[in-house]
């Protein structure tokens, strides 16, 4: 992680350079976001820009990323450059821990009326009892998944938050039954403008040929890693089912696009790659198959149809079946309440379930139109959501409701 400004200064100051300082930092509300993956990036930006228009004096600090600070944070340091779990986490792990070191001493220093913690709960759950004690007031940005496992992680939440801003339409209701603070503000995956038939038209050099078959491994090293060899097998199955079949791999970023490269060594033919086009793939597409995550989302909001990966060891499999209490683990899933699209995560095994499942939707379009409808259908539980404003508001409304100091 890449410090970009100096919170802590080494050189002793002066009692008055001290005081001067703490008046500049009392003289308007400061709020603080902290954000340790892209995702929680791209989350928070929006949300920083739209506070800073409501409220041209905020002082807002972050541990963040650059689009964060492009929005108008103060990045105190960068810690959104590179994400992972598991054992292929454990160097992240310690890189965080000591960020989290670094924000401690520094919330001693900078007094805030807020923090916004955005996603990462494992990171910024130690973040928020550190903060709790000063008296700023706490808004999650995106709730923690405590519905899909760790259900006794709540007591927790509960003690540590004055607010939950809640991305999926089910966890406002699944939170305030539990006596913790939460409002539905939509999700920027669904609740953005988009013409598909423009993405479409304004085809950006994307192969000809019928079906067309989209590929998304995954916006993390570890899931790209695992993932993409039973997405290219489950592609060169398919189009030796179907001939004329094109394919493309939609790699969110070129550092992924490298590790695609290194898996696969020689392309199936037919097969293609393309990096940052993810609206224009998802267009183009046929039917995509996409391993488990926000993706399924922005596939949704075009209503395309769908299969959805997540490939696991044998360990992890078994784990996963255990802990996960969901009976689904995709998020149409999820949010439709029934199995809409179909699902194979966890997945152990090889390509032929997911080619199977794949293959209805070539051998009859009826199969398409109904999923394309019930994908409609999830999009409306997000009907008439904005949500950068809705939370910039929110936490504007949490500070006005008495942090210390806030002036509001």
């Amino acid at each position: 992680m890449r410090p970009v400004s100096k919170a802590i200064p080494k050189k002793q100051k002066s009692s008055k350079q001290k005081d001067a300082g703490a008046q500049v930092h009392q003289r308007a509300p400061s709020i603080l976001f902290t954000a340790f993956e892209p995702s929680g990036d791209a989350l928070a930006a929006p949300v920083i820009a739209e506070l800073k228009r409501l409220r041209p004096d905020l002082q807002i600090f972050a541990w963040g990323g650059p689009l964060m600070e492009k929005a108008g944070a103060k990045v105190i340091s960068q810690t959104t450059e590179a994400s992972a779990m598991g054992l292929n986490g454990l160097k992240r792990v310690r890189e965080v821990r000591g960020e989290i070191n670094r924000i401690k001493q520094w919330i001693r220093q900078y007094r805030v009326v807020a923090y916004v913690p955005v996603d990462s709960p494992a990171a910024n759950f130690p973040i928020c009892k550190a903060v709790r004690k000063t008296g700023a007031r706490i808004v999650h940005l995106n709730a923690p998944q405590i519905w899909a496992w760790a259900g006794w992680r709540i007591r927790k939440l509960r003690r540590l938050t004055d607010l939950v801003l809640c991305l999926l339409p089910f966890e406002d209701e699944y939170f305030n039954e539990r006596d913790v603070p939460a409002r539905f503000i939509g999700h920027p995956a669904i609740n953005r403008e988009i013409d598909s038939q423009a993405l479409r038209e304004n085809n950006p050099g994307l192969p000809q040929g019928a079906p067309r078959v989209a590929l998304f491994p995954g916006s993390r090293e570890h899931e790209v890693k695992a993932n993409i060899k039973l997405l290219a097998d489950s592609f060169n199955e398919l189009q030796g089912r179907h001939s004329g079949t094109a394919g493309v791999i939609a790699a969110a970023t070129p550092a992924l696009a490298q590790i695609v490269r290194k898996r696969l060594k020689v392309f199936p033919t037919g097969l293609h790659m393309v990096t940052g086009l993810a609206d224009e793939v998802v267009a183009w597409c046929d039917l995509a198959l996409v391993v488990s995550g926000t993706m399924t989302l922005h596939i949704t909001r075009q209503r395309r149809p769908m299969v959805g990966v997540y490939k696991t060891g044998l360990f992890s499999w078994l784990g996963a079946k255990i802990i996960l209490r969901t009976p689904f683990r995709l998020l149409p899933n999820i949010i439709a309440t029934r199995e809409i699209v179909p699902e194979f995560v966890p997945h152990f095994g090889g390509s032929g379930p997911v080619v199977k499942a794949a293959s209805q939707y070539f051998h009859d379009s009826k199969n398409a139109a109904n999923q394309a409808e019930e994908l409609k259908r999830v999009c409306l539980r997000f009907a008439n959501k904005r949500p950068a404003e809705e939370a910039a508001r929110h936490i504007l409304d949490v500070i006005r409701k008495g942090a210390p100091g806030a002036g509001a």
